[in-house]
């Protein structure tokens, strides 16, 4: 069944992979990584420097996948970003060159864009007789396992070895063995694949829904790329908490994991656009958690409410995106996480100049909060002037 190509099970299985690979192994690793990297090689600036030229990376491979017209071609990106995620963590285990890590964080940003848009894009298109709302609920719950699976790989080299290119190491070779299947399950035979699917660039899919879509899914690319950069040690820096950082990113990959099929559950039941401003003005108060406790059990809390509403976030722009685009998905998807992507490049630059003017996190903390609550505002605009009475959503 698991090595079925046509199967939904193995088809969401390998999705989930292909996340983990993509977002776990050469985006959010960094950030589980980054307290110990901070301690004995990278300055703060620098890494910051370092989240956003990942980002740019996967800016240039969201505009890039806008245009790829055909199933061969998606396929083949698909598993060149495979690829790219686990060489450039290689690079990471083996070098300490400051160009080296430069290029192998660009590379590996493109790489995640292969396997967060391209990938979900094939997976969409290979689902078969499924709920596609509820199906892709559980392949987005991959990107709360990937930032768990990535911390529990790092903790469990951590047991023996203290040092960080380790950890590196270990990544890379799991992100190989999960590569391999996912690049296996997710591809089409060639009678499939000269059946479907060459699509035209369609200027006629960019309405104004679809481009305040965008606006408001920059500014959550800004909200989340501030915790998913710092969050550890944003924690370990508040009085009484520091070497807690790494519980509170461990509790965002378990909160992350159960919340896209939740938050889809509720986008199924409800309306698209409300789940999106509820779980935008959650991601806010968790934000602000930091800025005004040191209480350990909020600032847990704060994590969970990251993990849940971010990747809830991701799972419910991604679909209704897809469904706007209708039969292929991969246009607006493209369109919306550049637009995601250009935020995540904004975020850490702004961070690191505040964190150096204040000596703290908590301007750069305020300043998120207000950009996502613009985001909030967007979404209503949008719902009130923008979406048709009866909101695009595949109930098949």
């Amino acid at each position: 069944m698991f090595f079925d190509r046509n199967n939904n099970a193995a088809i969401l299985l390998a999705g989930i992979l292909a996340l983990v690979v993509g977002v776990g192994v050469a985006r959010f690793a960094f950030t589980s990584l980054l307290p110990s990297m901070l301690e004995n090689h990278l300055s703060i600036a620098f890494a910051g420097v370092l989240a956003s030229i990942n980002y740019v990376g996967y800016l240039t491979g969201s505009i890039f996948s806008i245009f790829i017209k055909d199933i061969h071609a998606k396929v083949k990106y698909f598993r060149i970003g495979l690829v790219l995620c686990v060489i450039t963590s290689l690079l990471l285990a083996f070098s300490e060159n400051n160009t080296i890590w430069l290029l192998s964080r660009l590379l590996a940003g493109f790489g995640a864009a292969m396997a967060l848009v391209v990938g979900s894009a094939i997976v969409m298109s290979k689902l078969q007789n499924t709920n596609t709302t509820k199906a892709m609920g559980i392949h987005f719950s991959g990107l709360g396992f990937s930032i768990l699976v990535s911390d529990l790989i790092m903790r469990s080299v951590f047991t023996y070895s203290e040092n960080w290119q380790h950890a590196w190491l270990a990544l890379a070779i799991a992100g190989a063995l999960f590569a391999c299947y996912s690049g296996y399950i997710l591809s089409f035979e060639k009678q499939t694949a000269d059946q479907v699917i060459k699509h035209k660039f369609d200027r006629t899919l960019f309405t104004p829904l679809v481009i305040v879509l965008a606006l408001a899914y920059f500014t959550e690319g800004v909200g989340m790329v501030v915790q998913a950069t710092f969050l550890p040690d944003i924690v370990n820096s508040l009085p009484g908490l520091n070497g807690y950082g790494g519980y509170a990113w461990l509790a965002v990959g378990l909160a992350g994991i159960p919340s896209c099929i939740i938050w889809m559950r509720l986008a199924h039941k409800y309306n698209s656009i409300d789940i999106m401003m509820v779980a935008m003005a959650l991601q806010v108060v968790g934000i602000l958690i930091p800025t005004f406790s040191a209480n350990i059990y909020l600032n847990l809390i704060s994590g969970m409410l990251f993990g849940a509403t971010f990747i809830g976030l991701v799972s419910l722009f991604m679909n209704y995106g897809g469904q706007l685009a209708g039969k292929n998905p991969v246009f607006i998807m493209g369109l919306i996480t550049a637009a995601y992507g250009v935020g995540q490049v904004v975020a850490p630059l702004y961070c690191v100049a505040l964190i150096a003017e204040f000596k703290n996190y908590n301007a750069a903390l305020y300043l998120t909060a207000f950009i996502v609550c613009c985001g909030i505002l967007l979404l209503k605009y949008a719902q009130t002037n923008l979406v048709p009475k009866m909101p695009v959503e595949n109930e098949t």
